[in-house]
């Protein structure tokens, strides 16, 4: 067991302060380098399912009707009062693409932004494209034209 995961259990501080240190040293961990991800669903699920087990770890089990038992997935949604690592990774995203639209046009990350591919798709379903999943999540945001 790592030090890190026996500070999620016990008297070791508040749920309040555990709550910050996943979202300040776990989270940005695990999803260094997001800006660039293309997730699919599956990935998604991943990612939920590794943060709902660090709160079931922070919050810990509950007591109900003289015995002990595990918090929901709706408990620790409400309790943990906060987006979701994916929502979070969305916005990563989204602050990326601002950083983008915003360089010189000189660099090279936005050369390759800018850059059209030539030539055809592999046959068969597409691949998630970087530009049109962020599309799609700034449409789920409201933001018409970017």
């Amino acid at each position: 067991m790592s030090l890190m995961s026996r500070r999620f259990e016990g008297n070791f501080c508040s749920i309040r302060v555990m709550g910050k240190l996943y979202k300040t040293l776990i989270r940005p961990v695990v999803s260094y380098g997001a800006g660039a991800w293309t997730l699919k669903k599956k990935e998604e699920q991943a990612l939920l399912i590794f943060e709902r087990k660090i709160f079931r770890r922070i919050y810990g089990p509950k007591y109900e009707n003289g015995e002990w038992k595990s918090r929901t997935n709706h408990e620790l949604e409400v309790t943990s009062k906060g987006e979701d690592i994916v929502q979070w990774i969305k916005g990563q995203k989204i602050s990326w693409l601002g950083h983008l639209e915003r360089m010189e046009e000189d660099r090279v990350p936005k050369k390759i932004f800018a850059q059209e591919l030539e030539g055809t798709r592999r046959r068969g379903r597409p691949r998630k494209r970087w530009t049109e999943e962020v599309e799609r999540d700034l449409q789920v945001v409201g933001v018409r034209r970017w």
